[in-house]
Parts: structure tokens; C-alpha cells; sequence
């Protein structure tokens, strides 16, 4: 998957937390928004419309992200209440990081079929 069709699959499945995401998808996303969000908050250090335009960002994204990263852990066969270790400080993003940089399950598991036999 290129960086262009992770980002469109992110959007057109905005709240879409059912089915199974690729690493290339999720990590993509992950760049883009990193990306993004940094060069927002560097221009709003100045204050006025780029505060505004980063705070936005932020809530414009927050529900796909989500939604990727319950996908990404569907595809290696976890549940997304998975993603609830992102409250345990340091221990829970670690375990999380090792999860997201997991391999695919081969074939169909309870969540789909596997996206990359797609």
C-alpha cells in the first residue's frame, strides 16, 4: 500500500473500526499525522490562526486515528480494547508499539479476511 492509498483508506474509513489494517497503513498514517501535527504546532507557537488550524487538525483526526489502530490490531487478532494499554504509562506504548509492528495473521481470523491476500 503507498503512502497516498493508506492516507485515502484512513479518511474513507473514518470511524470504521470493523475489518483489518496493514502496518503500511497504519505506520503511513501514523507519518502523515506526525507530520502534520508537528508542522501545525511549529506554526502556532506564534499564536492566532495557526493555534486554531492545529486544534482542529487534531480533533479532525481523532476518530481515524483511532479507528486505524483498532483495525491494525484486528489484523494481528486482538481485540481493540487492546488499545486501552495506551493508559498504562511507558509499559502500555511499548507493548502497543511491539503489537502495531506485528505481522499480519495469515488468512482469515474473526475480524476479515487478511488485507494484504486481498
Amino acid at each position: 500500500m503507498s503512502f497516498v492509498d493508506a492516507i485515502k483508506s484512513v479518511f474513507t474509513q473514518y470511524v470504521g473500526f470493523s475489518g483489518r489494517a496493514r502496518r503500511s497503513e497504519y505506520w503511513y498514517w501514523t507519518l502523515c499525522n506526525c507530520i502534520i501535527s508537528g508542522v501545525l504546532s511549529g506554526l502556532a507557537r506564534n499564536g492566532g490562526f495557526f493555534t486554531v488550524l492545529s486544534v482542529i487538525w487534531s480533533l479532525a483526526v481523532l476518530l481515524p486515528g483511532l479507528a486505524v489502530c483498532v483495525r491494525r490490531l484486528h489484523d494481528i487478532g486482538k481485540s481493540g480494547w487492546w488499545l486501552l494499554l495506551a493508559l498504562i504509562p511507558v509499559v502500555g506504548a511499548i507493548i502497543l508499539i511491539v503489537f502495531f509492528v506485528k505481522d499480519s495473521e495469515p488468512g482469515e481470523n474473526a475480524y476479515g479476511p487478511n488485507p494484504k491476500e486481498a
